[in-house]
């Protein structure tokens, strides 16, 4: 075990730094934050939601998005914390959820409905997590990446790794009896058994530092694709809203069910490239966990609820569903631009942390 990252302060998280806005609404919302009045941004957010051609990929309004579930996790330096209930906050979240929402469930394809069985449902939820699903990221990156593109992709999976189980946790008292039960069962592994130096946040923290990255939560913000905030603004939305208890439970599913395969990759990619166990100690740690964490998860977590509301079943399907599908598109974004030559993020990493 890395002695790096045993200081229990070292695990310590900071309000994020406001970003910068990419719209209009992004741009309200963060004036708003700053103390401004905000009177203007309900008609912003409903001329921009009947402008946009895909409101999964616009930056402006998945930026706004994250910023306005921010203040349900952590919070904004310099932010008080009682505008995480501004009635002009909720009322814009509200709004903008409602369409993406909609626009998800009209993407995602569900699979055949099994019987709402807790050993069905697990059956089902395995063989839709183990269907190929193309070009793969992990394979990409432990066989030929650079250290240019693992620090990029380190800075993507920072904005939800470096909150690492909260959007699920919004889960634990929605639930009851067995599928409770098991989501604590993951989340406490998620937070380290108690243990701080082992909170995987924490951790993956550990990683980014020796690459000479910035851990400091939101700090690449600003460099990431709307893709990436839409696949952490996906699991707030389930989280945070509980008439979608079904749909966090299925995406937390898939999510562990599709996860010690890639990481064992991830970690064989530093390794490559000669790094050592204080980098590859996260990817190492999943490999691990994730493997008990996807029995877990399809036959307790998400086969118990259903089990016991048989009525969640199409939100179960529709959560994991667009795990598969959204949570896939920084990857294919990463490999797209990379082939192309060019950068995945949206601008240079900073001259020091280039240099690692």
């Amino acid at each position: 075990m890395p002695a790096l990252l045993l200081d229990d302060d070292a695990v310590l998280q900071r309000p994020m730094v406001l970003p910068v806005a990419r719209g209009p609404v992004s741009a309200e919302v963060l004036a708003l934050l700053r103390g401004g009045r905000g009177h203007d941004l309900q008609p912003l957010v409903e001329a921009a939601l009947a402008a946009v051609a895909d409101v999964l990929r616009d930056d402006d309004l998945q930026l706004a998005l994250f910023c306005l579930y921010e203040v349900h996790y952590g919070g904004f330096a310099g932010v008080p914390d009682d505008l995480e209930w501004s009635p002009v906050l909720s009322a814009a979240r509200l709004r903008i959820e409602r369409d993406v929402e909609a626009v998800l469930r009209a993407a995602v394809r569900l699979p055949p409905r099994p019987e709402p069985t807790a050993a069905a449902v697990a059956e089902a939820l395995f063989a839709i997590t183990s269907a190929e699903s193309g070009p793969s990221l992990a394979r990409h990156l432990a066989r030929s990446a650079t250290l240019e593109q693992l620090r990029e992709f380190l800075v993507q999976r920072s904005v939800y790794t470096l909150k690492e189980a909260d959007p699920h946790s919004w889960a634990i008292p929605r639930l009851s009896g067995r599928a409770k039960a098991a989501l604590v069962e993951i989340q406490s592994d998620e937070y380290g058994g108690g243990r701080p130096g082992r909170i995987h946040s924490a951790i993956f923290a550990g990683t980014m530092r020796s690459l000479g990255l910035d851990d400091a939560a939101g700090a690449y913000v600003d460099l990431v694709p709307a893709v990436v905030l839409t696949s952490l603004n996906t699991m707030s939305l389930f989280g945070l809203n509980r008439r979608l208890r079904g749909a966090v439970v299925g995406h937390l599913a898939a999510f562990e069910m599709t996860s010690a395969v890639p990481n064992r990759f991830y970690g064989n990619a530093f390794r490559r490239l000669g790094f050592g166990e204080e980098t590859t100690w996260y990817f190492d740690e999943h490999v691990e966990a994730d493997a008990v964490h996807e029995q877990i998860a399809a036959r307790d977590l998400a086969g118990g609820l259903v089990a016991a509301e048989p009525e969640l079943l199409d939100d179960v399907l529709f959560g994991a569903a667009v795990s598969l599908l959204v949570d896939g598109w920084p990857g294919e974004h990463m490999l797209q631009r990379w082939a192309a030559g060019e950068s995945s993020l949206r601008a240079p990493l900073p001259e020091e942390a280039a240099r690692g």
